[in-house]
């Protein structure tokens, strides 16, 4: 069976960012809208995986039990308003690791192919950073980024580099297109 799978960035995309990083689920907090938009994916026919770099796990400011945290409050939030994340995959590496796990590499997505069985070519990545966008583009996805988060930062100095790559206000926006 083929399913249509949706890959979403965490921070910036689905919750508030911060370049203090989000440390606790206190701090984990939806973007306006962004739940009710993963809900009208998951009504679509849409699987949709999370692919995250978390480096603030081997930078000491929080634990994977803090994540996991973080996580449940995602999922449960998604849950009252119908939705759901199933699939969640996430890099504790920073980025001099050369981990392949950690976008721009595509091992996170490459994960997502094997938890389904199916190549992710020609799928949907959303994503507010460049490092989204590269990771999309390696593995054969269609990139497309949001205001959110860094969003607005990265359209500011990696313009050139975007060349292309639809851009929308919020993940709602970018549903709401998508889904029309």
């Amino acid at each position: 069976m083929t399913h249509k799978i949706v890959v979403l960035d965490r921070d910036g995309v689905i919750n508030q960012d911060s370049d203090a990083f989000i440390k606790s689920a206190d701090e984990w907090q939806p973007i306006a809208g962004s739940l009710e938009a993963i809900a009208r994916l998951n009504e679509a026919g849409w699987l949709v995986a999370v692919a995250t770099n978390q480096s603030g796990i081997k930078r000491g400011y929080y634990d994977r039990a803090n994540l996991s945290q973080m996580h449940q409050k995602m999922q449960s939030l998604l849950a009252s308003v119908g939705g759901r994340v199933d699939w969640l995959n996430y890099s504790p590496y920073l980025a001099d690791c050369g981990s392949v796990c950690r976008k721009p590499l595509d091992g996170m997505l490459r994960a997502i192919e094997l938890r389904y069985g199916q190549g992710l070519k020609g799928m949907p990545m959303v994503g507010d950073s460049l490092t989204d966008i590269q990771a999309a583009q390696q593995a054969g996805l269609v990139p497309y980024l949001v205001k959110t988060g860094k969003g607005e930062r990265t359209l500011a100095s990696q313009a050139t580099c975007l060349s292309g790559v639809p851009v929308y206000e919020n993940l709602a926006a970018w549903v709401e297109e998508w889904l029309a």
